[in-house]
């Protein structure tokens, strides 16, 4: 019985990672139109901030520019269709980072003798902590959004005038109707009874003007 080698699993090569993107043109026109779109997307930004803080030790020389800007699209793209899981998981682990940063810039403002060294510890310690709050926040704002309730408001700052002809004419009526149930009648002319009492209390004589009696003149 032969013994056979097992061969060892492959390794990647940091001399085989590519580093640029290949796009293919059709004209001048179509270069410079795709290589913009290509710099202004998000995902050629957040690629060139990966390689750039990851460096050229590490797992940076193994970093393939094209399989990067396809695994940060398929992310988007997650999020664009509603699944969250990776956000969630992203929160979360950024809050464990922060609370380990935390902990650690703790220890290290407890190790310091000197009281400049001992605040500056612990100011970014606080800091540290009070980020991680917030990750936390934002994480419970997402797995359960606040429920919000509005009344509406009528809250005017100077004149406000409303023109219902309608309405504004049936109050007017309305009020009408009111003072004449109070008054106890309709407001019509009467006829005039106190012209006609004292119309009768004239002196006859004086009621009517009788002829005027004057000389006679003749006739020369």
């Amino acid at each position: 019985m032969m013994a056979t080698r097992q061969k060892k699993p492959a390794t990647p090569d940091g001399n085989d990672a590519r580093k640029s993107v290949d796009l293919t043109f059709t004209s001048l026109e179509d270069s410079w139109t795709k290589i913009a779109q290509l710099v202004a997307s998000p995902a050629l930004a957040a690629s060139r901030a990966i390689q750039a803080v990851e460096g050229k030790g590490g797992f940076g020389k193994y970093l393939d520019t094209p399989e990067l800007i396809n695994c940060l699209r398929d992310q988007a793209a997650m999020v664009h269709g509603g699944d969250l899981a990776l956000t969630e998981a992203m929160l979360m682990n950024q809050a464990t980072t922060l609370q380990s940063l935390f902990s650690r810039l703790i220890e290290r403002g407890m190790g310091c003798d000197q009281i400049p060294t001992f605040e500056a510890n612990l100011k970014m310690a606080l800091r540290a902590q009070s980020q991680c709050r917030a990750t936390l926040e934002t994480l419970a704002a997402i797995k359960n959004p606040p429920v919000v309730f509005a009344r509406q408001a009528n809250v005017t700052t100077g004149p406000q005038q409303i023109n219902n002809g309608a309405a504004v004419a049936s109050r007017a009526q309305e009020n009408e109707n009111q003072q004449t149930q109070l008054s106890g009648g309709n407001h019509e002319l009467l006829p005039n009874a106190r012209a006609q009492g004292l119309a009768g209390r004239i002196d006859p004589a004086m009621a009517t003007v009788g002829e005027i009696h004057r000389a006679e003149v003749g006739s020369r």
